[in-house]
């Protein structure tokens, strides 16, 4: 059954609605070589929002912070209606160590600019970006709390963690009576299923709704890349340096341009584009409650959209499953295999819930 920007979900173990679709704003602004410029940015809020979606996400360093000032130009007329998020951890001043990291003063020194910026009260959500090892978790849990209370921020979540620390968090937070994390970002698409090892399965288990980023494999899904890509040394006069940037980063190898390849097989079937295709992958996973999409065009934005109209059969969905598997490695194996599964059960069949 198709799908719209109004068929809202419940993020985690929140009452908070928010479309199936995130509207990434990483692309407002052109100050990192690839955004787009204020008109084009307006008609992508415009579009997103007019077809019913609410949930835009963006951070307080994205474009140099033009990202959020367009952000909270646009809104201004809606605000309530709107669910943003944003993020903090990020250096806001080069040669300044305490205007990035985890710790309280960047926290509230970020949150305060972000407020600024997007020229509003509050935040609805706000994650913590990059984790940065040093900062204890206890520090920056009750950092959080103190910001829900003041009502600087409505719900806290956390990205680009390992599993254990945002579960030890969970746990704290909730044996201490502070504000628990209700959702989890992290990168997750058919060409990067990595988060299946630990990190999806322990959002499951402590209430996080997944809020992926990158779920087009920053562009490798979209037919971007081709096979000349695995030998480009730079830039071409009039390409995209968020291209080479991708490129550079590994995105690009046999293995991801392969998976490329069956998710066009299937686009071809259902006489849609590849990036429907792999948008709709998400959309099909119980687990995610909304990929982050990120657009630089309207055009790039309206095919994004046509993802929510996409029914993929169980057929399909085996095969971007098995082109894309991934080992999920020790213990998991391990515990998957038939040897394990003999001296723990034996022929007895239990009936599990959960």
């Amino acid at each position: 059954m198709p799908l719209t920007l109004d068929s809202y979900r419940l993020l985690g173990r929140s009452g908070l609605r928010v479309s199936p679709l995130a509207l990434g704003t990483a692309t407002f602004g052109t100050e990192s070589g690839w955004g787009a410029e204020q008109n084009e940015a307006r008609k992508l809020f415009d579009t997103y929002v007019e077809r019913g979606g609410n949930f835009l996400d963006t951070a307080g360093t994205y474009a140099g912070g033009s990202s959020e000032r367009m952000l909270g130009e646009f809104a201004r007329d809606n605000r309530d209606s709107l669910v943003l998020a944003t993020k903090y951890t990020t250096l806001r001043r080069p040669g300044d160590p305490n205007s990035g990291g985890a710790h309280r003063k960047s926290l509230f020194g970020s949150v305060e600019a972000s407020l600024r910026q997007l020229n509003t009260d509050y935040i609805d959500l706000l994650f913590l970006h990059v984790w940065d090892v040093t900062t204890p978790v206890e520090e920056i849990l009750r950092g959080l709390d103190d910001l829900v209370r003041q009502g600087k921020v409505l719900y806290v979540a956390m990205s680009n963690a390992p599993a254990w620390e945002v579960s030890r968090m969970q746990a704290i937070a909730d044996l201490r009576g502070w504000s628990p994390l209700v959702a989890l970002q992290v990168e997750y698409s058919l060409i990067n299923r990595d988060a299946e090892r630990d990190l999806i399965p322990m959002a499951r288990a402590t209430g996080l709704g997944l809020t992926p980023y990158s779920p087009l494999g920053g562009g490798v899904l979209s037919g971007t890349y081709s096979r000349a890509d695995l030998t480009a040394t730079g830039t071409a006069p009039g390409e995209s340096s968020r291209k080479t940037f991708n490129a550079r980063l590994g995105m690009v190898t046999e293995r991801t341009l392969a998976i490329a390849d069956t998710v066009r097989a299937v686009a071809a079937e259902l006489d849609r584009t590849p990036a429907q295709v792999a948008l709709a992958w998400h959309l099909h996973n119980p687990h995610v409650t909304a990929p982050v999409i990120g657009a630089r065009t309207l055009a790039q934005l309206t095919d994004n959209l046509g993802a929510l109209e996409v029914d993929l059969t169980a057929g399909q969905l085996a095969r971007l499953d098995r082109a894309s598997a991934i080992d999920l490695g020790y213990p998991h194996d391990l515990l998957a295999g038939d040897h394990m599964r003999a001296v723990t059960t034996g022929d007895l069949t239990i009936e599990t819930r959960r």
